[in-house]
């Protein structure tokens, strides 16, 4: 195989690859063998009509088709990988030459490939960088918030006899017209009044509502077949309820937690909420470093790749304004995406099967996957552990550098960048060297005892 790359522009490449018959005879052999097993021809037992016959009744053109669909992709991914091209979507591929579809056996394949590429960059070095992050400060407001949360999990709902507020719930029918035609209803729904999770004006419609009332607005719809036309609305309200706390005390503490006190349980919420501001400070600085980084290469991306996925992101009617963001959304995902592939690439990350699992398993109650069909899709752990390369390189980058907060003071990061293969490797050689020392401490012991 003979192949060129020619630099179209500084993000599109054109490939040229030259494959002589000599190249393609087992494959041309294999298919000639593959339609014999296929077809009928008289005389012949099916599976040993000879390629000549093949030749004649169908055209060699069937079967050189065959092999160029078959050795094609083969041959411009061993070009990409030769020449370590970052492609960023399929190529626009013309065949323009095939082996000699009469006469002798020979000819070659020729064909080209047109497609978008990210142009070779270095990352820089972190050596010396210095990272600023917010200061971690835990007030009495903070505790109280978590103390509220925590509240809100074990709240009852009460019926109510008066006009519904903001954070009331509403039990009820609706029903959304547009002109004659019902396009969505929904029965007996408990909703949360300022929620803002269903139709825009719902809230302001049933606030104040007393149960019992038929209320009626009109909404511009934002999703469905029907986005962006306006429906009319009709509520009727069978029930209110307000959400009723416990009471923040001694037995409040003991229901929900080990703690005998209430104060004792609020110091736990204290810790609980400084953890978080903890982990908060650790992607802070993760994303900064990632800034960092982005602001020091010269990364090209492909503007029709930038502007496909911005579109992705934009309704059709989009303005300039909202396709102008969208753009710049996706160049930014697509830098962020580069970069820590190639990151993971210099770093080279070793990823334990304790840490796949962790990985597997936050990702399965995140998006509320199945474990076991995680487990059962080769492609989907590949794409796991990719993952997790990525991450984890950004995380043992982030280990290199140093972390001030704006008060001067440095930040300790080691619990969210530490390496647990490498303390597993260390752990390992302990015990190796544990066993040496047991090994030979016995064979000494042994030495001294024949010598007596």
């Amino acid at each position: 195989m003979k192949s060129t790359v020619e630099n179209l522009e500084p993000t599109r490449v054109k490939v040229t690859v030259e494959v002589p018959y000599e190249e393609l005879k087992k494959d041309m052999d294999a298919a000639y063998r593959d339609i014999a097993k296929q077809v009928d021809v008289p005389g012949f037992r099916r599976g040993k009509v000879p390629a000549r016959v093949i030749d004649q009744r169908f055209g060699r053109v069937a079967v050189i088709e065959q092999v160029v669909n078959e050795v094609l992709p083969k041959f411009y991914s061993q070009v990409v990988a030769e020449n370590d091209l970052r492609v960023m979507s399929q190529p626009d591929v013309e065949v323009t030459e095939i082996p000699n579809a009469t006469g002798p056996l020979g000819g070659q394949l020729v064909f080209v490939a047109e497609v978008p590429v990210i142009p070779p960059f270095e990352l820089p070095s972190v050596d010396g960088v210095e990272l600023e992050v917010d200061p971690i400060e835990i007030t009495d407001e903070d505790v109280e918030k978590e103390l509220d949360e925590l509240l809100t999990r074990f709240a009852t709902l009460k019926t109510i006899d008066r006009e519904a507020a903001e954070g009331d719930f509403a039990t009820i029918d609706m029903v959304a017209m547009i002109g004659d035609e019902e396009i969505d209803s929904v029965s007996d729904v408990s909703y949360e009044i300022g929620s803002n999770s269903m139709l825009e004006g719902m809230d302001e419609a049933l606030t104040g509502a007393s149960a019992g009332d038929e209320i009626k607005f009109t909404t511009k719809l934002a999703g469905g077949d029907h986005k962006g036309e306006e429906a009319e609305v009709t509520i009727n309200v069978s029930a209110l309820k307000a959400r009723e706390l416990p009471e923040a005390d001694d037995d409040f503490a003991q229901m929900v937690s080990e703690f005998d006190t209430i104060e004792e349980l609020r110091e736990d919420l204290k810790t609980q909420s400084g953890n978080r501001k903890r982990a908060d400070q650790a992607l802070q600085a993760r994303d900064r470093l990632l800034d960092h980084i982005l602001n020091e290469i010269d990364l090209q991306l492909p503007e029709s790749i930038v502007e496909a996925q911005a579109k992705i992101a934009v309704p059709v009617e989009a303005s300039e304004e909202e396709l102008a963001e969208a753009k710049e959304k996706a160049s930014r995902r697509l830098a962020e995406q580069v970069v820590l592939e190639e990151l993971a690439a210099e770093v080279k990350p070793n990823i334990t099967q304790q840490e796949l699992f962790d990985f597997m398993m936050q990702t399965s109650q995140m998006y509320g996957i199945d474990m076991g069909e995680m487990f059962q899709n080769n492609e989907q752990i590949q794409n796991m552990v990719a993952e997790l390369s990525r991450t984890k390189a950004l995380a043992l980058t982030l280990a290199k550098v140093t972390v001030k907060d704006t008060e001067g003071e440095e930040v300790d990061l080691s619990e969210f960048t530490r390496d647990p293969s490498a303390e597993e490797s260390a752990a390992e050689e302990d015990d190796e060297s544990a066993s040496s020392v047991s090994s030979a401490s016995s064979a000494s012991s042994a030495s001294a005892e024949s010598a007596e």
